[in-house]
């Protein structure tokens, strides 16, 4: 009997696949599985495509909206290497990509292979706009029955999907596993990454570590940041943002409006993410949905004071006032939350400490060990 075979498929390999994956392909490649992704190269330069523990790469110019034209395109490409290529077993991410893997695969299913999918955040979720019921939970509902396995990532959306949702199987995980070591035990000289980055050790730090979109929401952290110009210590306080995104010349702007050149930093595409959390003094996280968020986690496991909206995902991550606060999501709450967090470095300490405690249910020794199991699940 030869190697059984899995393709990973999502829409982007830089900002999913090599973000969130290769633990899984080397695990499955472990086991002794061939391994196979297919996924838009979004790579500034295609070159540095490199996946590692991936057996064979299929690029598809997946579109990040579902009715894009373009991924008429891509389910066809998608169909030939599905058909081609003898899978028994196909694990499908995003949105686009989840969408149509299931319908390309569905001859596949016919002759034996299962298809697994990780629902990284329903779209659907609870204060989600009508729009997204109408748009996201239909599809979802007409595609369980083309779906072996749901794996789910957050305990609203699992509670949900037993409710509503008509596949066989529905699994909890708890997120996609990240290590915590890296981010509690580094060792990191803040003074001089400090340093590095323009400010000194009076200076009071603010992150956020996101993709600058609509959904992030860093407006509403510009406007509560403005709010506090009058507070004693404001000439201290200063924000990073770590990330990119189409929406960074509108945050610009905002920053000009508001007249905060001088406290905003865009720092942008960052590989040292690690000593950034290590080196800021609170972690500023005003999304509007989230499924479970990898940076939040990154941040608790670095001992980082968090403040951030009361939405789904983050409410299995932090316990309110013990390992972190929820605010409402408008800048006159969240500038009432720095101001009391800027003036009580105990608190900031104690949540911090609380916060790196919580996270390690949410460490990848966890989270790979049970979908080893899941895999090991689907040899028989």
């Amino acid at each position: 009997m030869g190697k059984k075979r899995v393709l990973f498929v999502a829409t982007v390999v830089k900002t999913h696949i090599m973000q969130f994956h290769i633990p899984y392909l080397k695990m499955l490649q472990e086991m002794g599985w061939e391994t196979a992704v297919a996924a838009r190269n979004d790579y500034e330069n295609p070159e540095d495509c490199r996946i590692p523990y991936c057996d064979a790469y299929y690029d598809i110019p997946f579109e990040r909206t579902p009715w894009k034209l373009g991924n008429v395109k891509s389910f066809w490409m998608l169909k030939k290497v599905i058909d081609e290529g003898g899978y028994d077993l196909i694990h499908c991410h995003t949105p686009v990509g989840a969408l149509l893997a299931r319908l390309a695969a569905a001859k596949a299913r016919k002759r034996g292979t299962k298809v697994m999918y990780t629902a990284h955040g329903f779209h659907f979720f609870t204060g989600a706009p009508l729009r997204n019921w109408l748009l996201f939970f239909p599809a979802e509902w007409l595609l369980a029955p083309m779906t072996d396995v749901l794996l789910t990532i957050n305990q609203e959306d699992y509670r949900r999907a037993k409710k509503c949702i008509r596949t066989k199987r529905i699994e909890y995980v708890p997120g996609v596993g990240i290590c915590t070591d890296k981010f509690r035990s580094e060792p990191v000289d803040c003074p001089r990454k400090r340093l590095e980055l323009g400010y000194g050790e009076q200076d009071f730090l603010l992150l956020t570590v996101a993709e600058m979109t609509m959904n992030k929401n860093h407006a509403t952290i510009l406007r509560a940041l403005a709010l506090l110009k009058n507070d004693p210590g404001f000439e201290s306080m200063h924000y990073l943002i770590c990330g990119r995104g189409d929406m960074r010349e509108k945050l610009e702007a905002e920053v000009r409006r508001l007249g905060l050149e001088d406290h905003v930093n865009f720092l942008g595409y960052r590989d040292d993410a690690p000593a950034l959390y290590r080196c800021c003094d609170l972690f500023v996280f005003m999304p509007f949905r989230e499924g479970l968020s990898v940076a939040l986690m990154e941040a608790m496991s670095s001992r980082m004071p968090i403040v951030c909206t009361k939405i789904r995902g983050n409410t299995d991550l932090i316990e309110d006032g013990v390992s972190g606060i929820f605010s409402e999501n408008n800048p006159k709450a969240l500038a009432e939350a720095i101001r009391r967090l800027y003036g009580d470095p105990d608190l900031r300490e104690s949540l911090g400490r609380a916060a790196a405690e919580q996270v390690l249910r949410f460490d990848e020794k966890a989270v790979h060990a049970r979908m080893r199991e899941i895999y090991q699940s689907l040899e028989a």
